[in-house]
């Protein structure tokens, strides 16, 4: 029952409104490079998401079905991990707890998100997911086929993103409330610390790269990371809901991951609460257990009237949550609707610049489009340069070449974003403040086109698009 439901809500508005955001553009336009040039990619950026994008360039190989087939495969692990969860709940507390912790786990909000993102959330928490399955059954059982499987299966999620073995230490925390053994469980564990170690020596020499853009946790991340940690710890100690061998896994799979990270995060910034998501399966299972037990305490009367009253609470809730992340502005921008107006504004001829220059992935998704129009800073492209947004011409050049340009459509950030310091972009503000006028100015969601044609100088012979008539 819960893969079922995880199914249907991931399969329910898989489109977004036929939108897509930033990243997911990235993995849209990498996973259609080929095979030698991904491999080339990797080399210089982004092999924390290298296994990711090799596997969804065999998807897209196989079917290149668009958004469909970009968030399939989240979708598909979504349904796999809530399908774990249940077998967790099932294992630990009987068959009721699973099937009320699996469903818990497809309901959450943030599952159902990253079960509708072109990224390698999703697969993640299912490999961690029955990696900690497979865990749970080898502290039960004298075979050591579950503790390879263990290894495999937890190197593999790693792979998928390293910060899957942040869960290691979950599992060093439960082995402890437990007192159970630690000399297989260590094997198993340095095993999957040895297969990750050649990507973490990669992803390290990438860090500044690609995590740069990260700031420390701010005040609203450290709340929420303290609020969900206290929901835990309040399910945990509730008097006749709490079970041990559930809280000694559940309650450190849900704190110790993300608590890691955050505060590593205080020295350098790593903190991004998708990085650990397989952290819900601990809050599912602690939730789940709370509910399979709940209704023999309440029994009849005024608690349990207040009981029904909180859970058509929540249901109100949780239905608008559930639309929010579908819609467009759930996300941080909408690649998609950016190339639309793109294509409606564009004319022959036209130029266009990107401020900042990261803002490239807006079009690179639609090379077809990108195409039409002279992209005026570009140097080399993504491919050429082996980057995710390829490389910029000198701050002359770029000028000479805007100069040189009689109409311009600038894809810009949205107002009041933080404007990058470095001469190219400088030169480009500069420019079109001096030389061009505006025009139009439209905005979409988490970003703005803006039509710039040159001012006419004194004494200067008209040409062609001058003005701000459409040509």
């Amino acid at each position: 029952m819960p893969a079922a439901l995880a199914m249907a809500l991931g399969l329910w508005g898989l489109t977004r409104h036929d939108s897509m955001w930033r990243d997911e553009s990235v993995t849209y336009q990498v996973a259609h490079r080929s095979l030698g040039d991904l491999l080339a990619l990797l080399g210089r950026i982004d092999a924390v998401h290298g296994l990711y994008y090799l596997l969804t360039h065999g998807v897209f190989a196989l079917w290149d079905g668009g958004l469909p087939a970009l968030r399939l495969p989240s979708v598909l692990a979504t349904a796999l991990a809530a399908a774990g969860v249940g077998a967790l709940g099932t294992r630990l507390a009987g068959p009721r707890t699973g099937v009320l912790a699996g469903t818990l786990f497809a309901l959450f909000p943030a599952t159902q998100q990253y079960a509708q993102e072109g990224r390698s959330y999703a697969l993640v928490t299912a490999g961690v997911v029955w990696a900690t399955l497979l865990f749970l059954r080898g502290l039960g059982s004298p075979a050591r086929g579950w503790w390879v499987g263990y290894g495999v299966l937890l190197a593999v999620a790693c792979w998928m993103h390293e910060f899957a073995a942040l869960v290691l230490f979950a599992h060093a925390v439960t082995l402890r409330l437990l007192g159970k053994p630690w000399r297989r469980w260590g094997v198993a564990a340095a095993g999957v610390l040895v297969a990750v170690a050649p990507l973490a020596v990669v992803s390290a020499g990438q860090a500044d790269r690609q995590l740069g853009w990260l700031g420390r946790p701010s005040l609203a991340m450290w709340l929420a990371f303290l609020a969900v940690s206290a929901l835990g710890l309040l399910l945990s100690r509730v008097p006749a809901l709490a079970d041990r061998t559930v809280t000694a896994l559940a309650l450190p799979l849900l704190i110790v991951p993300p608590g890691l990270l955050i505060t590593g995060s205080l020295l350098k910034p790593w903190y991004v609460d998708r990085y650990v998501l397989y952290a819900l399966a601990g809050l599912a299972l602690l939730g789940g257990v709370a509910l399979d037990r709940l209704p023999g305490l309440l029994g009849t009367g005024p608690r349990k009237g207040a009981a029904c009253v909180l859970a058509a609470a929540l249901v109100a809730a949780w239905l608008p949550a559930s639309l929010a992340v579908r819609a467009p502005e759930s996300r941080k921008d909408d690649v998609a609707a950016v190339a639309r107006t793109v294509r409606e504004l564009a004319e022959p001829g036209d130029g266009v610049l990107f401020l900042p220059s990261r803002r490239r992935e807006w079009l690179l998704s639609y090379p077809a489009l990108h195409a039409r129009l002279d992209d005026l800073a570009l140097a080399r492209s993504p491919v050429a340069s082996r980057t995710l947004e390829g490389t910029e011409l000198p701050p002359d050049a770029i000028r000479a070449r805007l100069l040189a340009t009689p109409r311009v459509l600038a894809l810009t950030d949205s107002d009041g974003q933080p404007l990058d310091p470095f001469p190219r972009e400088a030169v480009k503000r500069r420019t079109l403040a001096a030389y061009f006028q505006q025009c139009a100015r439209v905005r979409v969601w988490g970003a703005q086109v803006v039509v710039y044609v040159r001012k006419p100088g004194p004494g200067s012979v008209a040409v062609r698009g001058e003005g701000c008539q459409r040509r």
